[in-house]
């Protein structure tokens, strides 16, 4: 596998770009997200970008849709038919690259999300559904479906209702291969989300009766990687992996509110912002190569 840090950087890099050039968006969570969507999509996910509705593909739904930089750059980057110019239209009308994912319009999406929660919920219908169809068609020797669910929220998912309910279900129904990535960064777009969301996450899914892995370091692809291998050995239980990460990791705003929706070269300066990036090996121009690496097409 290619150097994951300056895979993560790509992803970063293409985040910053694309947010700055549409003056809207948010580039803190693809920012915050990206070593751990590299140790999923380099390591782990089984898909392949010449035939994104290949049927026994693992999923992937980014349930904080207004993060959809880190999904775009991850299509971009593993070869889907996402070319640059349409990042370059981001959140631009009749673009592929919306402000939030919108399945049937860009390849490789699989669920329009937007309301927080809501990708949460999708992800718990394809795991249940993986585990039915797996029920209907495998026979011994003869394994037709068998895929992994992998969802990435924010600390926005988890508050709202709608999360609660579907992941009490995927737990009643020992959904084991859905694989939730819980981008735990304490910020919201209204600021640090200390004084007034006091959930104990990691309790709630464990009464959800879900196998729950850390808090582990997010910006660690190695740590994420073994998160991620020792949920898909998991037999019984969905798992939930709590990953402490900074919102905006790369920017000198990082783990600030405003990174969460301003462009990220904006929030510092254009000139001290980009000298920055140089400094921290965000060179859009060296990395965008390293995305190659990150292809892994169907085992």
């Amino acid at each position: 596998m290619a150097n994951a840090s300056l895979m993560a950087n790509a992803i970063r890099a293409l985040a910053m770009d694309a947010v700055q050039l549409a003056n809207s968006g948010h580039p803190g969570a693809p920012m915050g997200m990206a070593d751990m969507a590299v140790a999923l999509w380099g390591r782990h996910l089984s898909h392949n970008p010449a035939h994104p509705h290949w049927a026994n593909r693992d999923r992937f739904v980014l349930s904080n849709g207004h993060g959809s930089m880190l999904l775009y750059a991850l299509l971009h980057l593993t070869g889907y038919d996402l070319p640059m110019d349409e990042l370059k239209h981001f959140r631009q009308l009749h673009s592929r690259t919306a402000g939030h994912p919108e399945v049937g319009v860009t390849p490789g999406v699989e669920t329009t999300t937007g309301p927080l929660g809501q990708g949460t919920a999708n992800a718990v219908g394809m795991a249940l559904a993986e585990k039915l169809l797996a029920a209907e068609f495998n026979r011994e020797g003869h394994t037709v479906v068998d895929h992994h669910t992998y969802v990435f929220l924010g600390d926005g998912c988890p508050m709202e209702g709608i999360s609660h309910e579907a992941c009490a279900l995927a737990g009643a129904w020992k959904l084991n291969k859905l694989i939730a990535l819980y981008d735990d960064n304490g910020i919201s777009i209204d600021g640090k989300v200390s004084p007034w969301y006091v959930d104990d996450v990691a309790q709630r899914f464990n009464a959800y009766q879900w196998n729950v892995i850390g808090p582990i370091d997010g910006h660690n692809p190695d740590i994420v990687d073994a998160a991620i291998a020792q949920a898909r050995e998991e037999t019984d239980r969905p798992t939930l992996i709590i990953c402490k990460t900074h919102i905006g990791q790369g920017s000198p705003n990082r783990a600030q509110p405003r990174e969460h929706r301003q462009g990220a070269r904006r929030t510092a300066g254009r000139g001290r912002n980009r000298a920055h990036a140089r400094a921290s090996g965000l060179d859009a121009r060296a990395v965008r190569d390293s995305g190659r690496g990150l292809c892994r097409l169907g085992r």
